[in-house]
């Protein structure tokens, strides 16, 4: 596609995480069927269901311009999620360790999705795309909640994980040994 106006880059925006949205939804199942903690599990279902709201604002969006919603295939989330699920294969004797390896893929997915969707929110607030740029805020805001969630999660996940370091639970800054 050639790019000739904000509106053109915009919609390419939509695209893409428009196609995002779809591959959570494809990938999210198999982190909740791996993932050992409850919370864990909880906490991805839930945004399981978020993601498929999210996925039919896009679908609003493009309506309300008058375009079908359509898919342009997002290298980059392939590339998190593909990148996610090979750390998270790699682990099987260490469930909180693979929970740990889970949260911090999840959020390199929420840091990919906070920047596309205020890129996108920007552009539709450039373009006059008022009620489009409300939706795009909405699920910036419902991003970084996800974000915030993952984080007090981690905070418990990743000391079952292995914080405990010669009896000592490594809590704040990293901590050195004086022999």
């Amino acid at each position: 596609m050639e790019f000739n106006s904000l509106r053109d880059l915009y919609i390419e925006q939509l695209k893409d995480l428009y196609d995002a949205e779809h591959q959570i939804i494809e990938a999210l199942p198999e982190l909740i069927d791996a993932a050992n903690s409850t919370s864990l599990k909880q906490a991805l279902n839930s945004h399981l269901e978020v993601t498929k709201t999210q996925a039919t604002r896009i679908e609003q969006i493009f309506g309300a311009m008058g375009e079908e919603p359509k898919a342009e295939k997002c290298k980059g989330m392939k590339g998190v999620i593909d990148e996610g699920s090979d750390l998270v294969d790699d682990i099987d004797e260490n469930p909180s360790l693979r929970d740990a390896a889970i949260i911090a893929s999840a959020q390199r997915v929420e840091h990919y999705e906070m920047a596309g969707y205020g890129t996108a929110r920007t552009y539709a607030q450039l373009l006059g795309e008022n009620q489009a740029a409300q939706l795009l805020e909405q699920t910036l805001n419902e991003e970084k909640e996800a974000d915030k969630e993952l984080t007090q999660l981690a905070s418990q996940v990743n000391v079952s994980a292995g914080g405990a370091a010669a009896g000592k639970v490594v809590q704040g800054a990293p901590q050195r040994r004086v022999a």
